[in-house]
């Protein structure tokens, strides 16, 4: 089993041509775009985005739309504008930014990203959580699937997954970013708080950890379940540099946040990113309220989200 230097286990070894096909899926092949959209083709994007997600939740009445629709612009972002990536996946990540996803529900987002990037084929989002498919409701690697790198059911791990990442390059001597996604309610979990205070001691400064914060999580308002505080002052006391998004569902603020956030990599200091989201952003009746965290629309309202969300790219 090959092991990059301190680093994170290659389980198993895997080199897949971004836009190849996968036996089970479907024939269309993925093309990745050849330059980053502007702006107004991220919009189109975002809203195509939307639509997956919400069509891939209703196909099975299954799977956590409000969290995924509240990370759209920041996912586009990151993947159109942001990440330096190969065009072919391979497992370790060599010479590439790397992205992990932490909060593994919010998966409709992740595999609508990745599939409109170029990772797999966009007709292959019609198995999603369905037997024998690549695109379960929690991303795992024995799947095989391209962009994922670990299996994210279980909250709390993701910190530490990146920050070992994040050591392993620096050790490959690999001048790249490590970034992550990770909800606001999964900082209730322990494993986050020991690995925060691992990186900052020692001055794990490769890595952009980004926080979904929507206030919101399964059974409630996070300040009625379990209130984190201020979680810039928490991060502030661990010593990471703390960096806001005030409006993580603006294209613009997101892009410019995520640059400013890479010009202080490198500095000594881990960077965190607190990333103030909606819950359901982009269909009215899915805003304000945590009932959509894990709940699929019926088909009226299907009918209703995908009203104000037209399609902009072509439907899987």
């Amino acid at each position: 089993m090959p092991v990059k230097a301190a680093g994170w286990r290659i389980d198993p070894p895997v080199s897949v041509p971004i836009a190849a096909r996968h036996k089970s899926a479907a024939t269309a092949d993925a093309d990745p775009p050849e330059d980053p959209p502007g702006v107004s083709n991220l919009s189109e994007i975002v809203i195509q985005v939307r639509r997956d997600i919400l069509r891939m939740v209703h196909e099975v009445n299954s799977g956590h739309p409000g969290g995924s629709l509240g990370c759209a612009e920041f996912m586009v972002v990151l993947y159109f504008k942001i990440m330096k990536r190969k065009k072919e996946f391979k497992m370790d990540g060599e010479g590439e930014d790397i992205f992990f996803l932490s909060n593994g529900h919010i998966s409709p987002v992740f595999y609508s990203v990745l599939s409109r990037s170029g990772y797999f084929p966009i007709k292959e989002m019609n198995t999603f959580r369905k037997i024998n498919s690549r695109l379960q409701g929690h991303p795992t690697t024995h799947e095989g699937l391209p962009g994922v790198r670990i299996a994210s059911g279980s909250l709390g791990q993701g910190f530490s997954v990146a920050i070992g990442a994040a050591i392993s390059k620096k050790l490959n001597n690999d001048p790249n970013i490590i970034y992550s996604l990770h909800g606001d309610g999964e900082l209730q979990e322990g494993q986050n708080w020991e690995a925060i205070m691992y990186a900052s001691a020692n001055k794990i400064d490769n890595i952009i950890c980004t926080i979904d914060n929507n206030n919101k999580q399964i059974d409630g308002d996070l300040k009625d379940v379990l209130d984190m505080g201020n979680l810039e002052s928490k991060f502030t006391s661990f010593g990471w540099l703390v960096m806001n998004i005030e409006n993580g569902n603006d294209i613009n603020e997101v892009e410019i946040g995520l640059n400013n956030a890479k010009k202080m990599c490198f500095k000594g200091k881990p960077i965190v990113l607190i990333l103030k989201t909606e819950m359901g952003n982009g269909v009215d009746f899915m805003m304000g309220t945590h009932k959509w965290h894990g709940v699929a629309p019926n088909d009226e309202q299907l009918e209703l989200a995908l009203s104000q969300n037209p399609e902009t790219l072509k439907d899987y």
